[in-house]
């Protein structure tokens, strides 16, 4: 599968970035594409912080996205705590320093690398087809107004390559949950791997069927990502905090799960609240955020902490921070931890510079903004370095083979 991934990211980014030149130059290149969204209306879209009278988006909407979605919500296989598909990537590398790279690779390649050729087609489609029922045609019939003949069939393919990637990998994800965390758990413990192996295939077409029902009744990607992460939200900070805080338990992740849920399930049906309105997903963001994080907190406390068996096992197996597992550090003494406290903190402070600062600078070079994006660049840089050095001191800044 990850053989196959490669192949479709490198199909897919070479199609979407040839479709990005042939937009371009069908408004007549960068400077004429940022006049023209000047002159119909749209500059705004040029902006990082948007018209505070933008109706697309509210102030409250902007920062609910840039200071409440990246910790509190969750959605399928990238949550914020780690899991999903970058686990299941993360398993399938060589060893733990190869799963290390290649997750920062991915943050680098996904966050700020990938975007920009969607968003200079998306700009050019507000100047060639303005006013569009429903937006998300756009990019489709760019395509089809401005690419070469011979070069379609091959975005076709990419679209495929795009397709059967996520597909493929949700499949194998959702599988692997139904199989290893139910079935053979719960359901039939004790049959040889060849049974589980069929099993995991009937439960492959199971969701394979459901997801096809379910993809009918949607009506946009974008709606279906925002009831995703609106029935999500509050669970985020669940996740994270299981890595540096000992006390949470599994009633603790349950009850954020069930009460996002029900709250942003409530808000939506029992008060009106509509999430295509994007004041009204704001304020859904921040009361499901709100309620959520008070039930988990007050669960965590009323319940009773996993046993130190299995405590201890975890702390040995994944070798968390010792600031918020002192307790059951002090049971496991002999566990080294090769970065702490403050160099975890320095560390994820680097990354945000490194991928920010790689897809802003990306992006004001694209339109032709060389001193800010190369200064942007060069933060990204530092940050980069800054993990590097300390990827060295720990001996992993060199993958050996």
């Amino acid at each position: 599968m990850l053989v196959t991934d490669v192949f479709q990211f490198v199909v897919k980014m070479s199609m979407v970035i040839i479709l990005a030149v042939f937009a371009v130059q069908a408004v007549g290149g960068i400077e004429m594409m940022k006049t023209k969204l000047v002159e119909g209306g749209r500059g705004d879209v040029l902006n990082f912080i948007p018209d505070t009278n933008s109706a697309w988006m509210p102030m409250i909407t902007f920062l609910v996205y840039i200071s409440l979605n990246w910790w509190a919500t969750w959605y399928p296989g990238a949550e914020p705590g780690g899991g999903g598909y970058v686990a299941q990537r993360m398993f399938s590398a060589k060893d733990e320093r190869h799963s290390l790279l290649a997750t920062l690779w991915f943050n680098i390649a996904h966050y700020a690398i990938r975007p920009w050729p969607w968003i200079l087609v998306a700009m050019a489609s507000l100047i060639l087809y303005p006013g569009l029922a429903d937006p998300e045609t756009g990019y489709i019939r760019v395509m089809i107004d401005h690419l070469p003949p011979a070069l379609r069939g091959l975005m076709v393919a990419a679209f495929a390559a795009a397709y059967m990637s996520t597909i493929a990998t949700q499949l194998n994800w959702g599988a692997s949950y139904l199989v290893n965390d139910f079935w053979r758990r719960f359901v039939r413990r004790d049959q040889d791997e060849g049974y589980y192996v069929t099993a995991s295939k009937v439960a492959t077409v199971f969701l394979t069927v459901v997801s096809a029902i379910v993809t009918f009744k949607m009506e946009s990607i974008g709606g279906a990502w925002k009831l995703l992460i609106v029935t999500g939200a509050g669970t985020g900070a669940v996740l994270l905090l299981r890595w540096y805080w000992w006390r949470i338990n599994a009633w603790s992740e349950v009850s954020a799960m069930v009460c996002a849920f029900v709250v942003s399930l409530a808000l939506q049906l029992g008060f009106g609240m509509d999430t295509d309105q994007p004041k009204q997903f704001a304020w859904i963001m921040i009361t499901t955020v709100a309620i959520t994080t008070v039930v988990w907190l007050a669960v965590t406390y009323l319940t009773k902490p996993e046993s130190q068996d299995t405590l201890t096992a975890f702390y040995r197996r994944t070798r968390p921070s010792r600031t918020g597992w002192a307790p059951i550090a002090a049971l496991a003494p002999d566990v080294k931890v090769s970065a702490d406290g403050l160099a975890n903190l320095v560390d994820w402070i680097a990354g945000c510079v490194l991928i920010y600062g790689v897809l802003f600078g990306v992006g004001k070079l694209l339109l032709h903004e060389t001193g800010i994006g190369l200064l942007l660049l060069g933060l990204g840089l530092v940050g980069g370095f800054v993990i590097y050095r300390d990827l060295s001191r720990r001996g992993w800044a060199t993958v050996v083979e």
